[in-house]
């Protein structure tokens, strides 16, 4: 017999053959399972389009993130789009708030330079003016609609306006 202490390992199990027998392997989650801000690592280092909660839409390479989803991007561009033509303003380094996330996807890099066919590269000048130009017209026609739905006794939204 040997001389064991209380300090030793435990012997490992024989297996049929009176070998030693392994440990079964611990099972690991598939990353399909992650639905935090876990599940961005495999994402790290690849080039994401984020699409922000105001309609932004940033295009850059994901560096960073923390368990907040919040999300630092390398090499940012904004693609602005009004109706058939966009224009690609630089940013930069871009720290994104994660609450201000509404859609991220990786790009494919095949397919980076390719644009579907109705739309078309346009100058930034001329696309940010008719982008000035489709917000006008959109609060406009909010302001319409708010009215219509105040008159029916619905309230808008109330904002820096306090009952005391």
């Amino acid at each position: 017999m040997e001389n064991l202490n209380i300090n030793d390992a435990p012997p490992p199990p024989l297996g049929a053959a009176g070998a030693p027998q392994m440990p079964p392997p611990v099972p690991q989650l598939p990353p399909q399972m992650f639905t935090t801000a876990a599940q961005l690592l495999d994402l790290t280092d690849k080039k994401l389009m984020v699409s922000l909660r105001d309609g932004r839409k940033l295009i850059g390479v994901l560096r960073s993130w923390d368990q907040f989803g919040n999300l630092v991007l390398q090499d940012t561009i904004e693609r602005l789009f009004v109706k058939h033509i966009y224009a690609d303003i630089e940013r930069g380094l871009f720290l994104v708030r994660g609450e201000n996330v509404l859609l991220l996807g990786e790009i494919d890099l095949d397919k980076d330079e390719e644009m579907p066919e109705p739309y078309r590269l346009a100058p930034v000048q001329e696309v940010f003016e008719l982008h000035k130009q489709e917000q006008a017209r959109k609060k406009k026609l909010e302001k319409v609609r708010s009215r219509k739905l105040a008159a029916f006794g619905f309230e808008g939204e109330i904002i820096g306006e306090g009952i005391l």
